[in-house]
C-alpha cells in the first residue's frame, strides 16, 4: 500500500456545545464556520454547513463524527465525513485552555475521511480510501490527508 499526500485542510470551528454525559459518554457539538483546503489535484474553501459531533468516552478518547461540505476553486462541491479518534492528553488540554494550538503528533488523532461528488471532474473522489492525521489549531483544526493506493 502506498500513502499518497491528497491535501491538507483546515476548518474553523465555533466553540463547542456541551450535550453533556450520557450512556455513551460526554457529547459535544461544533458548528464549522469555514476554512480552506488544498493538495496537488484540487484547492478550494470549507463551508460554513457543517458540524463536528464527538463523543468522550471515559478513557479520554474523542470519537468524531464529522460532516463537511467543501467547494473547489473551479465551483465544484464535495461532501465529506469522516470517523476518528482523538486523544485527550496534557496538550490538548492545554491547547484548550489557553486557545492555541497542537503539532502532529502530540497525541493520537486520526480520521477515515470518505467524498461524494456528483462532479465529473473530481468524481475520482467517489471511491477513494483515505487516512488523516490531526493537530488543534485556534478556533479549528487541521489535517493532512492521504488516499490509499495499492501500486
Amino acid at each position: 500500500m502506498q500513502l499518497e499526500l491528497l491535501m491538507t485542510y483546515h476548518a474553523t470551528l465555533k466553540p463547542s456545545q456541551p450535550v453533556g454525559n450520557g450512556p455513551y459518554g460526554n457529547r459535544q457539538i461544533a458548528e464549522v464556520t469555514g476554512g480552506r483546503f488544498e493538495g496537488p489535484k484540487l484547492k478550494g474553501e470549507v463551508l460554513t454547513c457543517g458540524g463536528d459531533w464527538i463523543l468522550i468516552d471515559d478513557k479520554g478518547f474523542g470519537h468524531l463524527d464529522v460532516r463537511a461540505t467543501f467547494k473547489t476553486h473551479d465551483g465544484a462541491h464535495i461532501y465529506a465525513q469522516y470517523t476518528g479518534v482523538l486523544e485527550f492528553n496534557d496538550k490538548i488540554s492545554k491547547a484548550f485552555a489557553e486557545g492555541t494550538g497542537t503539532d502532529y503528533g502530540d497525541n493520537y488523532f486520526m480520521t477515515q475521511p470518505r467524498f461524494e461528488t456528483g462532479d465529473e471532474r473530481y468524481a475520482w473522489l467517489n471511491n477513494l480510501v483515505t487516512v488523516g492525521e490531526g493537530h488543534i489549531i485556534p478556533n479549528g483544526v487541521e489535517y493532512r490527508l492521504y488516499a490509499c493506493h495499492n501500486d
